[in-house]
C-alpha cells in the first residue's frame, strides 16, 4: 500500500490551529476591561481623598469657630432663657442671666427625672422665690434633639420671639442647628459657656479638647445631614416644611 506523505499525516487544518490562539479582538477587549477597572479604582480613590480632605478641612473650620466663641459680657435682653443641661457651669450661668433680668423665664431642659426644682435651686445657690416664680423644668428631653423639641413647645406656648440659649461653646453649633429646625423663625441669642480657653489654638495640642471637638463635629455632621434629608422629604410631600413641634404634636 502506498504511504501518505508526512505532511498529510497531520489531520488538523490551518483553521483549527489558528483557533487555539486568542483573536486580536479578544485581546483588545481584555485590555479595555483592565483599563476600565483601573479607571474606576482611580476615581474611587480620588473621591475618598477629596472626601477625606473635606472632612479634615471641615473639622479644622469647626474647631476654629468653637475656639473663638466667648461668653458675652453684656448679652442682649430676650423674652426668655433656655439652658441645656449636661455641661459644667451651664446652669449657674443661666440662673445669673435670669437674676439680672435678661429674660422673663428660664427653662432648664434635660433635667434628670428624679431631680426636684428645690435640688436645682440649692445646687446653684439661687433664690427660692426666683425658682418658684420663673423657672420651668423639662424632664422629657434625653439628648440635644429632645432639648430642641421640648424647647420649641415651650417657646410656642408662650409665643416668644427672642430666646437666649445657654450651653457650652463646643455644643452651641449643634444646639442652634436643632433649635432652629424645631423652633422656626425665633431669634436665638447664643450664650456660650467656656470652661477651657481654646482661642489661641490650644485645641490642637490638648488631647481632651481635641477628642471632645472631634466627637461634637461628627454629631454636627449627622445633624446637618438629617436636616437636609428631612427638608427634602418635606418638599417632596407638597413643598412645605412642616415642623411638628410648632403644631403641638
Amino acid at each position: 500500500m502506498p504511504q501518505l506523505p508526512d505532511n498529510d499525516i497531520d489531520m488538523k487544518g490551518p483553521h483549527e490551529n489558528s483557533s487555539s490562539q486568542p483573536a486580536p479582538s479578544d485581546k483588545t477587549g481584555v485590555a479595555k476591561a483592565r483599563r476600565s477597572g483601573f479607571r474606576v479604582v482611580g476615581q474611587a480613590f480620588l473621591v475618598l481623598v477629596v472626601c477625606g480632605l473635606a472632612f479634615v478641612g471641615g473639622f479644622a473650620a469647626f474647631a476654629t469657630h468653637v475656639a473663638q466663641l466667648t461668653t458675652p459680657v453684656e448679652p442682649r435682653e430676650a423674652d426668655a432663657i433656655i439652658v441645656l443641661t449636661g455641661g459644667e457651669k451651664r446652669l449657674d450661668a443661666a440662673v445669673d442671666l435670669l437674676k439680672s433680668g435678661k429674660g422673663q423665664r428660664l427653662l432648664i431642659s434635660g433635667v434628670h427625672p428624679s431631680a426636684r426644682i428645690v435640688d436645682l435651686q440649692r445646687a446653684t445657690g439661687g433664690d427660692a422665690s426666683l425658682f418658684s416664680c420663673c423657672v420651668d423644668i423639662d424632664r422629657a428631653a434625653l439628648d440635644t434633639i429632645g432639648n430642641a423639641e421640648e424647647s420649641a413647645k415651650w417657646i410656642n406656648s408662650h409665643e416668644w420671639d427672642r430666646i437666649i440659649v445657654v450651653t457650652n461653646n463646643y455644643h452651641m453649633p449643634r444646639s442652634l442647628l436643632e433649635l432652629r429646625r424645631y423652633a422656626g423663625d425665633v431669634d436665638l441669642v447664643p450664650y456660650p459657656v467656656v470652661n477651657t480657653r481654646l482661642d489661641s489654638g490650644e485645641w490642637i495640642t490638648n488631647r481632651a479638647a481635641l477628642r471632645v471637638l472631634f466627637t461634637e463635629y461628627a454629631k454636627y455632621l449627622v445633624s446637618l445631614v438629617r436636616g437636609i434629608a428631612s427638608w427634602g422629604a418635606a418638599t417632596d410631600n407638597g413643598g412645605e416644611l412642616v415642623v411638628s413641634s410648632r403644631l403641638g404634636k
